[in-house]
């Protein structure tokens, strides 16, 4: 049979199965994007169910969180309060975990950055505010940074694991702020001295007066610009191609030339600079001095917040929002639910995140095969 005699496809299936292949990358797109809009359906299904259990009802339960925490100014000034924070520390987390490193340390990252920005603040009360405000965020970012980068150290010179390394930095951090505290907390307390007022970052009620009464400051601001910049370091310059280069494959990533060791310090360093700008919501917005404890988990929370937002800048500030969303309104529906439903409701959308991503991968490379 000669090739002018050979059965050739139809023309209609032929424009479908490429039409279909067109089609393909973006479903594949979106059924990523979807997993976890997926994981937080899951876990509310979930949270319904133990509301069911203690004889509550769920839909009024949930519409009582929802109105509470989105329907006036000052829920919703408590909730970017909660998720200023958050995005910071989910920043701090998603950049490790480009570069194949997962970073436990954001906690007492921004303790001891925390730490150091108040006594900055306090310590120099003459100086004007378009000098102070830099002095107190850079003092931050550089203490943060420094408390990041012995983890990358250790894990490029030695091979040490950055999990252990961070874990065990957090105990440090704890200590050594507790110790340093001894001689500069104020009398029979555990807070520093209140910082110049020339350091303070106003509240966000001075421009939208819907949020008075809540602490919502201007941190919120740089925490979204902090996330514009992580996203333009990331997919915008070499370092960030290096960065994710060594995340998917530190062996290929070494053999195209990246450098492994100094860009894991690098990417370690400039994680803790980001945990350690978490903490002036607190110090610079909010009490306007440090006070032991004041984090409430923050640190920890990131990793939640990264792994929700599947370590995208844009999906760790939807995250954060989410995550405080869920803690305001906890705090509303205490008096129907026990309170711990919140931490019930964060564990199980952590569990489906890692769970439902993994299926969804998998669905997506055999739409791809």
């Amino acid at each position: 049979m000669s090739a002018a005699d050979a059965p050739t496809r139809p023309p209609a299936r032929e424009a479908a199965g490429e039409m279909a292949a067109g089609l393909r990358p973006r479903l594949r797109v979106l059924l990523l994007a979807s997993a976890p809009l997926v994981a937080v359906t899951l876990a509310l299904v979930a949270g319904a169910g133990f509301i069911l259990a203690i004889g509550e009802d769920p839909i009024a339960v949930y519409a009582m969180m929802l109105r509470e925490t989105f329907g006036t100014g000052y829920g919703i000034g408590q909730t970017l309060f909660k998720a200023t924070p958050l995005i910071f520390c989910g920043l701090a987390v998603a950049v490790g975990f480009r570069a194949g490193l997962f970073n436990i340390g954001a906690e007492g990252q921004l303790t001891i950055a925390a730490f150091a920005t108040a006594l900055a603040g306090a310590g120099v009360v003459d100086l004007p505010s378009p000098l102070l405000l830099p002095l107190t965020l850079g003092t931050a970012m550089a203490v943060g940074a420094a408390w990041g980068a012995i983890p990358g150290v250790l894990k490029a010179r030695f091979g040490s694991h950055e999990v252990i390394n961070t874990i065990m930095l957090n105990f440090v951090a704890f200590a050594l702020v507790s110790y340093l505290g001894r001689g500069v907390f104020q009398p029979a307390t555990v807070r520093t001295a209140e910082i110049a007022p020339a350091a303070v970052l106003a509240r966000l009620d001075a421009w939208w007066p819907a949020l008075r009464g809540s602490p919502a400051n201007l941190s919120l601001a740089l925490a979204l610009l902090a996330a514009a910049a992580v996203g333009v370091l990331l997919f915008r310059t070499r370092f960030g191609f290096e960065v994710r280069a060594l995340g998917l494959n530190p062996a290929a990533a070494r053999y195209g030339g990246v450098p492994v060791g100094a860009t894991q310090v690098r990417a370690m360093a400039i994680s803790g600079a980001l945990a350690g700008l978490a903490g002036v919501n607190f110090v610079l917005g909010y009490k306007h001095f440090f006070e032991l404890g004041f984090s409430a988990g923050a640190g920890f929370m990131g990793i939640a917040v990264a792994l929700l937002g599947r370590n995208h800048p844009v999906g760790v500030i939807l995250a954060a929002l989410f995550f405080g969303a869920l803690s305001h309104g906890g705090l509303t529906i205490s008096q129907r639910v026990p309170k711990e439903l919140v931490d019930v409701l964060q564990a199980i959308v952590i569990l489906l995140a890692i769970c439902v991503q993994q299926v969804v991968e998998r669905t997506a490379r055999r739409m791809v095969a």
